[in-house]
């Protein structure tokens, strides 16, 4: 069944039971490019703002009451996901966003109606463009919208941060008194702790949280009441004002207007910044999964230093093998992330004049890094870090056998002679002991006293920097 709708542009069919209406259909044929669906997090911040654009310009007077009551409940229906088979604008769609914008507008304004006794299609007393989009325009309404998703998006983000750097934390008190060899360039280099290594892990991860937050607050300022061009015109001058704090008190989130409408509505540079963030934290995210991967390498031919959770089968062929699959997939994860970032650039610079036409690319990119980021970091967390274990015999091995131990004898035998030590070790597989004690270069004491491996670990002159030998 169908219905007939009409436009500036002409008529068009439209599924009866369709609550979109025919400027969503064109959409649809327009833009059959990726089969995907714009975010929820984007329709319920486009649904919020259209429920308390309703109530303002109820309160000021320019929308009747039943009008009014109407949106807002067939927006309420919409935040509950009663809606949500409706929303159908491929997320590529028109420049800024129109189509999905208007797609909104033609599903609130059809189940308005139906809610004051109307039929879907026509449009009375309910009008998509005159009543749920009163006082508003895509080009203010898309990126105020992209902030409050943006900010719903956030928040499992910097939760699942929050509980992969406690992980970390935790494992660094386990393994606190795990002795390995420390590695740089891949080489092997004076010992660490396991636990010093996973206590770094949690800082990183607590600092880039912390640059994720600096940037949510910028996600915070917005430009709803520009209109088309940043001007408000056909919009009251109380209008934006009232709209935020209606916005507040239906997000719970610490809103505040744009003091250049202008600005605002042109200027990306608040998704780049968060975007950014997410791609700052996907870099170190990666390198802490190399580390993990490397670690936990072997379990015969590898470093076998910690061991994962065995998840699932790591072989079609190879029977019992098993792989690092959590930090493989964090690490597709964040490349995916990095990724998106660069749309995100491209698109922030391709915004000319008044208006941004790329808003769509740019809010599909960053509520994508959002959400994989968040899932995938949450996965890592439970089902790699908590169940993480240490082969302690493994790690204090390769830090006893590690020829960077002479290191610890610079202070007492020189650069030079440290470094003929370690030649011969690696040659004659000599330990470090025998060959000082053969040479006669160190007491027994400073020997016994420099090569205490959990000593280096604490850093400073072991000895109290005794005099070098001559």
């Amino acid at each position: 069944m169908e219905r007939i709708e009409r436009d500036s542009l002409g008529e068009k069919a439209v599924p009866a039971e369709a609550y979109y209406g025919i400027q969503t259909m064109r959409a649809v044929e327009n833009y059959p490019i990726s089969g995907w669906r714009p975010f929820p997090e984007l329709i319920r911040a486009v649904v919020r703002i259209k429920k308390c654009a309703a109530q303002v310009n109820a309160e000021l007077g320019l929308l009747e009451a039943s009008v009014a009551r109407a949106i807002m409940a067939a927006a309420d229906e919409a935040l509950a996901g009663r809606l949500d088979d409706h929303f159908v604008v491929d997320v590529f769609n028109s420049g800024a966003g129109v189509s999905f914008h208007m797609n909104v507008n033609e599903v609130l304004a059809n189940r308005a109606n139906e809610l004051l006794g109307g039929q879907r299609g026509v449009y009375s007393p309910v009008h998509p463009n005159d009543h749920v989009n009163r006082g508003q325009s895509t080009n203010d309404v898309m990126p105020t919208a992209m902030r409050l998703a943006t900010l719903e998006a956030a928040r499992p983000l910097l939760g699942g941060l929050e509980g992969l750097a406690r992980a970390f934390r935790e494992k660094g008190e386990a393994f606190r008194d795990v002795v390995k060899a420390g590695r740089t360039h891949l080489q092997d280099a004076v010992p660490v702790r396991l636990g010093q290594e996973f206590h770094a892990y949690a800082q990183i991860i607590e600092e880039h949280e912390r640059r994720i937050r600096r940037a949510v607050e910028e996600l915070r300022v917005l430009g709803i009441g520009g209109t088309a061009v940043g001007t408000g015109l056909n919009a009251h001058p109380e209008f934006r004002f009232r709209l935020i704090e209606a916005l507040k008190r239906e997000t719970g989130e610490a809103l505040v207007p744009a003091e250049d409408l202008m600005a605002a509505m042109q200027s990306m540079a608040p998704f780049v910044a968060f975007s950014g963030a997410m791609k700052n934290l996907a870099l170190d995210l990666a390198k802490i999964c190399d580390d993990v991967r490397l670690m936990a390498s072997g379990p015969v031919a590898g470093l076998a230093e910690i061991e994962l959770p065995a998840l699932q089968p790591g072989s079609s062929i190879m029977p019992g093998k098993v792989n690092p699959v959590m930090p493989e997939v964090l690490t597709m994860v964040c490349f995916q992330v990095v990724g998106n970032d660069a749309t995100i650039a491209l698109a922030a610079a391709h915004g000319e004049f008044e208006l941004n036409v790329m808003m769509p690319v740019i809010a599909f990119n960053l509520l994508f890094s959002a959400r994989i980021l968040a899932n995938a970091v949450r996965v890592f967390t439970e089902r790699a870090v908590i169940g993480l274990r240490a082969h302690v015999e493994r790690c204090r091995y390769y830090a006893e056998s590690s020829p960077a131990l002479v290191t610890a004898l610079v202070p007492y035998i020189g650069y030079e002679r440290a470094a003929e030590v370690a030649r011969e070790l690696l040659a004659t597989r000599r330990t470090i002991r025998e060959i000082v004690r053969e040479r006669g270069w160190m007491s027994e004491e400073d020997l016994e006293r420099a090569l205490d491996i959990e000593a280096m670990t604490r850093g400073g002159l072991l000895g109290g920097g005794a005099e070098r030998s001559s």
